[in-house]
């Protein structure tokens, strides 16, 4: 797995992953993002005999990465369904759970995958390759209004309208099937020093939308909540402020809007003890060396 994984996906904050986690070497954890299986292997070597990962990726691409280890059993799934796997293997409670919820190297690498305009590809951005929704679907099927809601919800972009008008203009001559004639269709609609940023948070709008990502986020950060034994750590690593959003609110309050509920005497019911209160970053040494962690933020929380 070493040499495939190095091409595959570089693990983001190993050591502080691993540190969250505060392992328990016969513990129950969960990996729910495997990808290159960088973060699965760190915590299999710090797992005991009796100890099990459930590691869990819906691309089918992550299989090649597995080592053979009796300790992993991979579910080739998205983690929104972590609750029904986890009761299908007979696992009431887990010790752990770590989420990172990048894309992978891999993806972006991948022309064929279509989730960068790096290289010319199929407009797709499907996680699940089997998934019935790709991006060249939403590109040229929704309409005007769903489009700019879209770009400005999952995008932040502040010209989302403008966005969605030119995207339509462009699609009304021919469908817009490739990651280049998307980005074509865009040239000119952003100031030329922010162009590659801003043509990213377009590609970032669609992925999110094409994968479910925020609604898979939260029931899957739902569904660990519960699964967590008292003491156990979760661990999410995000990469944007919407994803960020979600994880800080449901660590301090239980929920994705952040309101902390409080019984008749006034004592918060939130079931998660955040352990950090401002997320940590990567170090200067490790954004250097792998430049997508640069955006990286990871909290940390503890089941009360």
């Amino acid at each position: 797995m070493d040499s495939q994984q190095a091409t595959y996906h570089t693990p983001v904050m190993l050591e502080e992953s691993m540190r969250g986690l505060d392992i328990k070497p016969q513990g129950i954890y969960v990996d729910a993002t495997f990808g290159g299986g960088g973060h699965s292997k760190e915590l299999l070597s710090r797992l005991g005999d009796g100890g099990r990962l459930f590691a869990f990726d819906q691309d089918s691409d992550a299989r090649g990465n597995l080592p053979s280890d009796p300790r992993l059993t991979f579910v080739q799934s998205n983690f929104r369904y972590l609750s029904n796997w986890m009761r299908y293997y007979g696992v009431e409670h887990i010790d752990g759970l770590l989420a990172d919820l990048g894309v992978s190297s891999h993806h972006f690498d991948d022309g064929s995958r279509g989730f960068s305009f790096r290289q010319d590809g199929p407009l797709d951005m499907r996680m699940n390759k089997s998934a019935r929704l790709s991006a060249a679907d939403v590109v040229n099927e929704y309409d005007e209004q769903q489009l700019a809601s879209l770009l400005h919800l999952y995008g932040e972009l502040r010209n989302a309208r403008r966005v969605a008008q030119a995207i339509v203009k462009a699609r009304a001559e021919r469908p817009i099937a490739t990651t280049m004639a998307l980005a074509e269709c865009l040239k000119g609609l952003f100031p030329r020093e922010r162009e590659k940023k801003e043509v990213t948070k377009v590609f970032q709008a669609l992925r999110i939308e094409v994968n479910h990502e925020m609604e898979a986020l939260t029931e899957l950060l739902d569904s660990a909540t519960t699964l967590l034994a008292s003491g156990g750590r979760l661990v999410v690593i995000t990469y944007h402020s919407l994803e960020d959003r979600i994880v800080k609110n449901m660590m301090r309050a239980g929920n994705t809007a952040g309101v902390v509920e409080k019984d008749f005497y006034g004592r918060s019911s939130a079931p998660l003890k955040p352990l950090t209160n401002k997320p940590e970053t990567p170090t200067q040494e490790e954004t250097e060396a792998n430049p997508r962690s640069r955006s990286a933020k990871l909290r940390v929380a503890e089941k009360l």
